[in-house]
């Protein structure tokens, strides 16, 4: 949505405007304070805390891989976000809002930068979102450093992605980065159940591949991580916000 239309919109009382796209309505509108969550998604990494400048989140506090915080209201401005061990307060990464906008949506990441380190990458969604729209929003982070860049498939149950007609909903997504890029709107998709198939970019023989489902209006996070136990070399993590941590997709 256009900053006019915004700008036009925000001059109709919220309240009027809750039944058209759910609870969500001062972030479609640019209104809400800007909101912050975390995942721990390095298989290397201890137990972590994150930090805003020099203060610990009591959000992410001393928490274990596979952790997800729901988003949670910051304060607009500039900050440092570091995420450091719980033991030892050894930094493993640092990533910069600059500024933290309103009705934007951050998330910081612990992620592997290999077999041994781990660092942080930071997601940004400014979440512009049509006010009527009850589409869920999607988004990839490759967090598995053996994978390269990795297309993402979502389809019906049974389907067969192996026709140059059937094509990633996300593409060629690198390691250490979102699909969409950070920056960018995640891409819509209708809630229901899915064929989740994770490919080498350019490649129909799947890495990974499982079901998930979710609702209409959700935020749904999809996390690629290095798993030996998978054929493919990685696993598949789910954040669906409002719901506490992350979700293990099983391989099928």
């Amino acid at each position: 949505m256009n900053s006019l239309n915004k700008l036009l919109l925000a001059c109709v009382p919220v309240i009027g405007l809750a039944a058209c796209g759910g609870g969500d309505t001062a972030d479609r509108l640019d209104l809400a304070d800007p909101v912050v969550r975390f995942v721990h998604a390095s298989p290397v990494a201890p137990n972590v805390t994150l930090y805003r400048a020099d203060v610990s989140q009591s959000d992410a506090t001393n928490v274990a891989y596979r952790f997800a915080s729901n988003y949670f209201d910051v304060s607009t401005g500039d900050a440092d976000w570091s995420v450091k061990t719980a033991t030892g307060g050894l930094t493993l990464g640092t990533v910069s809002i600059a500024p933290a906008e309103r009705g934007t949506k951050y998330t910081v990441i612990a992620l592997p930068s290999s077999a041994t380190a781990s660092t942080a990458y930071l997601i940004v969604d400014p979440y512009n979102k049509g006010l009527t729209s009850d589409s869920t929003h999607l988004r990839v982070m490759n967090a598995s450093f053996n994978a390269a860049n990795i297309d993402l498939y979502m389809n019906a149950i049974g389907t067969d992605i192996s026709p140059s007609s059937v094509t990633p909903i996300i593409a060629a997504t690198a390691f250490k980065t979102a699909g969409p890029a950070s920056g960018s709107d995640s891409r819509d998709i209708p809630g229901g159940t899915y064929q989740l198939t994770i490919t080498a970019a350019g490649s129909k023989t799947p890495l990974f591949r499982g079901l998930v489902s979710f609702g209409a209006n959700k935020d749904v996070l999809l996390l690629t991580v290095p798993d030996a136990l998978q054929a493919g070399g990685i696993g598949v993590l789910m954040k669906l916000e409002g719901t506490a941590g992350t979700t293990e997709i099983p391989a099928s």
